[in-house]
């Protein structure tokens, strides 16, 4: 149990298997826990068996689930077998395969992984009876459902997909500004190149966060942005589908800056490249909602040990891994420019070190070393890439 002097922490890695058929549990005749599901900080919920296409999404209100969707409901779909296709630009509910039983001092927090932001794919989590989205209150006993809607792909999903995941914690695991300031004077976080940038030289922000840049020179392209009318999505696939049949090349002009199009779906990189300490976690989040006209970043989490490597001793090497920016212009054309403010990098205590950092012994593609890396179901020989 925390007290208001106790620092609040994310669960690691140990603490989610011991907790799997206690306050993280499957429903009847659910899938056994798979190992891979297990990251060193969060752990990636699967989608059950059954989904439903609704007429319109809806806001939690704390009201039953189920009567939201008996009211809204435009048909089921099976995922159990060969799965079904989400069309593009509609709403779907699909119940997922965990139910939650949580301790009373212990809350659970939701995001979508990766792979589901750099697909386009929207992405909410409800809990019956509670009334924000992507959170379950302490002592949460219950089902979880998932909001989805494909923007820019209709896409193939199955029964056992994963496409969002929960942390779980105790308090309020947030580090104060001083704190990621100690943190920062011990070993960097953030590099521009090779070169570690000092504290002096990255801005702090009032919530234990770092205000980080968009990355476009030097790259080519810039980015990726979603192309109309593209073929069906095939999201458990591993290094399939041809990029060239899904996105077009972005080149910024004069190297650095970009006209973002309303209605398109763009993938950038961040300028500074980043790493999370063995011990930390950390969650990319929005600067300012006044910002402009744009959505950027769907998914956000970055487990401990992202962009992180150690010798044998134990100290820190490498100059870390860029974050990759998912982004959306609404109702004007957007200008974007090389080096500017345009996403926070919040940190957060986890109880310890995990047995495993990101991407350490996972089987299959990870973003470990990515740079403008497209989601795993593509090819990673993007199209035009130079």
């Amino acid at each position: 149990m925390t007290s208001p002097t106790t620092p609040g922490t994310i669960l690691i890695d140990r603490e989610l298997l011991a907790l799997q058929g206690l306050a993280l549990r499957t429903g009847p005749g659910g899938l056994p826990f798979d190992a891979a599901q297990v990251q060193p900080a969060s752990m990636d919920l699967r989608l059950g068996k059954r989904a439903w296409a609704m007429r319109a999404g809806f806001l939690p209100t704390g009201a039953s689930i189920e009567a939201h969707r008996q009211q809204l409901e435009d048909g089921a779909l099976d995922l159990d077998g060969d799965g079904a296709r989400l069309e593009r630009g509609r709403v779907y509910l699909v119940e997922l395969e965990e139910t939650l039983a949580l301790p009373a001092d212990v809350s659970a927090r939701f995001n979508p992984r990766s792979s589901t932001g750099r697909c386009d794919l929207f992405t909410r989590v409800l809990s019956s009876g509670h009334s924000r989205f992507d959170e379950a209150p302490a002592g949460y006993r219950g089902p979880l459902f998932l909001e989805v809607c494909p923007l820019s792909f209709s896409v193939h999903l199955r029964r056992g997909d994963r496409l969002c995941q929960v942390r779980l914690q105790r308090g309020d695991p947030g580090l104060t500004t001083e704190e990621l300031k100690r943190v920062y004077r011990e070993t960097p976080l953030a590099f521009e190149g090779d070169r570690p940038l000092s504290e002096d030289q990255v801005c702090f922000g009032e919530q234990g966060d770092l205000l980080l840049s968009v990355g476009l020179e030097g790259r080519d392209p810039a980015g990726w942005r979603s192309r109309s009318n593209s073929p069906l999505l095939r999201f458990a696939e591993q290094g399939t589908h041809d990029p060239a049949d899904f996105w077009d090349p972005v080149r910024a002009q004069e190297g650095r800056r970009c006209i973002l199009d309303p209605g398109h779906f763009y993938i950038f990189a961040s300028h500074e490249r980043i790493r999370i300490p063995g011990h930390l976690a950390a969650e990319m989040l929005p600067v300012d909602v006044g910002i402009g006209e744009l959505r950027n970043n769907y998914a956000g989490f970055f487990d401990n040990g992202f962009g992180w490597t150690e010798d044998e001793c134990g100290t820190p090497t490498g100059s870390g891994t860029p974050a990759v920016l998912e982004v959306r212009a609404h109702d004007v054309p957007f200008q974007v420019e090389h080096g500017q403010t345009f996403f926070r990098l919040r940190f957060f205590r986890t109880s310890g070190r995990p047995d495993g950092l990101y991407g350490e012994g996972r089987k299959g593609a990870s973003y470990r070393g990515q740079d403008l890396t497209l989601a795993r179901c593509f090819k990673r020989e993007a199209p035009g890439a130079g």
